[in-house]
């Protein structure tokens, strides 16, 4: 029985326009397990945001969780022009074509959900994937991306259309140099800029800043590259575009469905996630009271839901 209180933290190699990078992945329960449950984070966050979730899910499932490029463990690009979603979602391909799911559930936070529609979008316009041989070269697969099923989505805050106001109050704080001299200082501007996760304890908001921060000499400083801000576009013009696209990535789903939404969320408005249920006959709608932008699933209620939708999509 696999060890199911601390991650195993893996990596693969992705490229970019600018070169190659390597992406961090933290992996729980049976590795040889191929019910898949990848979970990825939002904008400024990091795969360990889901340890409460993985340590209650690893013995069901292989559970891996993506460091996304620029942040955490992972490698930061050499052109920050790149953070972009369709970079993550190329990053996504080659970690899929590492692990080999049979069985594929996904849940994706805020940016995490954009990259699962992106997903979406690939498949369903065909593009291509690699396979490792068992020698461990890369060769084409004959197969299509088309073969990519997922068994279950799950979006957590975040749908096609997004609110410009909150993305851009998201944005203020992206690219700010900041140093804390302490843990306990990081954890306070954590819990300020955040305090739309809603209630948590101390110990909880301890384990939303420890992977969000990293001591250097200098002090407790984000573990981010400040790069990311660069590449948020709030052009009008550009976010209409994206949003057409997002929404017929979503209509292109062909599996069971979970929107999650904080009830005070300004990021993700109601009339989107209902807009969302009449636009997709199998999804299903959560919302949580007193949470905002966005439920962080280390509450009871919320890996209940969460639970019980994953049971019910088989």
């Amino acid at each position: 029985m696999s060890d199911t209180t601390e991650p195993r933290l893996q990596a693969v190699l992705c490229s970019s326009p600018g070169g190659l990078h390597r992406m961090a992945y933290w992996e729980w329960g049976a590795p040889d397990n191929d019910r898949v449950l990848l979970c990825a984070h939002g904008l400024t966050r990091t795969g360990r945001d889901f340890d409460t979730l993985a340590r209650r899910l690893a013995q069901r499932y292989r559970v891996v969780c993506p460091d996304v490029v620029g942040r955490g463990r992972s490698d930061w690009l050499a052109n920050a022009s790149f953070y972009t979603v369709p970079q993550y979602v190329g990053d996504m391909l080659t970690l899929l074509a590492r692990i080999q799911p049979r069985e594929l559930h996904w849940v994706g936070t805020s940016m995490g959900g954009l990259i699962g529609l992106g997903l979406a979008g690939a498949r369903a316009s065909q593009a291509r994937l690699v396979r490792p041989e068992p020698n461990g070269a890369w060769s084409p697969m004959s197969a299509e991306l088309g073969q990519l099923r997922f068994a279950s989505m799950t979006l957590n805050d975040v749908g096609p259309h997004l609110e410009a106001g909150a993305l851009a109050r998201i944005t203020e704080y992206l690219a700010q140099p900041l140093v804390f001299p302490s843990f306990e200082l990081a954890v306070a501007y954590v819990r300020q800029v955040s305090a739309s996760f809603g209630p948590h304890s101390e110990a909880q908001w301890q384990e939303l800043t420890r992977h969000v921060f990293v001591q250097t000499a200098a002090g407790w400083v984000k573990h981010y590259d400040p790069g990311i801000a660069l590449a948020v576009n709030l052009d009008g013009a550009a976010l209409a575009m994206g949003e057409q696209i997002l929404w017929q990535a979503y209509a292109s789903l062909e599996c069971p469905v979970l929107i999650c939404r904080g009830n005070e969320s300004d990021l993700f408005a109601r009339r989107t996630a209902y807009e969302m249920l009449e636009r997709q006959d199998r999804a299903q709608l959560a919302e949580f009271e007193g949470v905002g932008h966005a439920p962080t699933f280390m509450q009871a209620e919320q890996l209940a839901v969460l639970e019980d939708f994953l049971a019910q999509a088989v």
